[in-house]
């Protein structure tokens, strides 16, 4: 079953972004390079931290706040559990969630998964072209979510339709030029049909 290792980000800035990531301990599967490729908009994509309770949700997005981050929608209780989205200094968007509302245990900076979730015009389609390169699939919704099989220490990949991702993150859909992101993995290097690029780990 391939795996994603680490995503690296395109940012004007490596030390700061490096930093920031090493703020919120995602360094080990987020990394950045200089890059300064053409970006208008929404990249594409968003990254998910899944944590186990509440708390520990306000603890991260406190921490990315402090370092740097912006709001774009507050932390909040929802029909699928509490959370909320911060825009990194980078320009990433990130999310962190959790589907209990109740805290049970004590409050750290630790995260149980951490999710790429990339917008795509044909939800199936783009399935059909990872199964084919090696990922299985755990979670399907027919042609509006798919979710791939996770491993332990690696990026769980979700493939959700891109106006529905805007709209989950609170960003218009609009968006053009590079996604400024690269998948690195041992499925191979390749570009997905909506333009994300893979290379081999």
């Amino acid at each position: 079953m391939a795996a994603i290792t680490s995503v690296t980000l395109e940012v004007s800035d490596p030390v700061a972004a490096a930093a920031f990531y090493e703020s919120l301990g995602v360094s080990a599967l987020v990394k950045v390079r200089a890059g300064d490729d053409a970006t208008t908009g929404f990249r594409g994509y968003t990254l998910s931290l899944v944590v186990s309770q509440p708390s520990i949700v306000d603890a991260f997005v406190a921490a990315a706040l402090q370092s740097g981050a912006t709001e774009i929608k507050a932390v909040k209780k929802s029909f699928w559990g509490y959370g909320g989205v911060v825009r990194a200094p980078d320009g990433a968007i990130w999310k962190v969630a959790c589907s209990s509302k109740k805290d049970t245990g004590p409050t750290t900076l630790e995260f149980e998964d951490l999710v790429l979730l990339i917008g795509v015009e044909d939800v199936k389609a783009t399935k059909d072209f990872y199964v084919g390169h090696g990922l299985v699939v755990d979670k399907s919704y027919g042609s509006k979510y798919v979710q791939f099989a996770g491993s332990p220490n690696a990026v769980t990949l979700g493939l959700y339709k891109l106006a529905a991702l805007a709209k989950d993150a609170g960003v218009p859909a609009e968006g053009s030029g590079s996604h400024r992101i690269l998948i690195t993995s041992d499925a191979g290097s390749f570009t997905d049909p909506d333009g994300f690029v893979w290379e081999s780990a």
